[in-house]
């Protein structure tokens, strides 16, 4: 892509302007990342959920392209010891793998810092089909250009 294209595409005169906006689904318990998805996503549909509960409420409801899922959304999950399964993102995790048809095509990107959280999560989708890949946060960028050029 030349420096040329790269400008208007940024600035949304370029070839991704044509294309369908994507539906994109956030699990993050975190503002300043939900603020850095809408600019990341900009022209595109972005949903996002703060919990688990509310997680499966808009997933239930709604058709996603793509579906970014933290791990640990509660400030005492960051460092805990244990599996606290229900009010993290393996719920959401969970849900999708026991509801197979549901956003059967969505790509589903786990993108915590918690790499143990992230491994069960990512087996646990796998197992079911479903295209699912962990993506560090801090390495999210160029995978999502990536998903935005199609």
């Amino acid at each position: 892509m030349s420096i040329i294209q790269g400008l208007l595409n940024k600035m949304g005169l370029g070839a991704s302007r044509g294309r369908r906006p994507l539906r994109v689904f956030l699990l993050d318990d975190d503002t300043l990342r939900h603020d850095w998805f809408n600019r990341q996503f900009k022209g595109d549909r972005l949903d996002v959920a703060e919990s688990a509960a509310r997680a499966v409420e808009l997933l239930s409801a709604n058709h996603y392209d793509i579906i970014f899922l933290d791990h640990d959304l509660l400030p005492e999950h960051y460092y805990a010891e244990g599996f606290d399964d229900e009010r993290s993102g393996y719920a959401v995790a969970r849900w999708l793998a026991e509801t197979p048809a549901r956003l059967a095509a969505a790509t589903i990107i786990v993108h915590t810092r918690n790499a143990d959280g992230a491994l069960r999560m990512v087996e646990l989708l796998r197992r079911t089909g479903r295209q699912a890949e962990h993506v560090p946060f801090h390495m999210l960028a160029p995978k999502i250009k990536q998903l935005r050029r199609g």
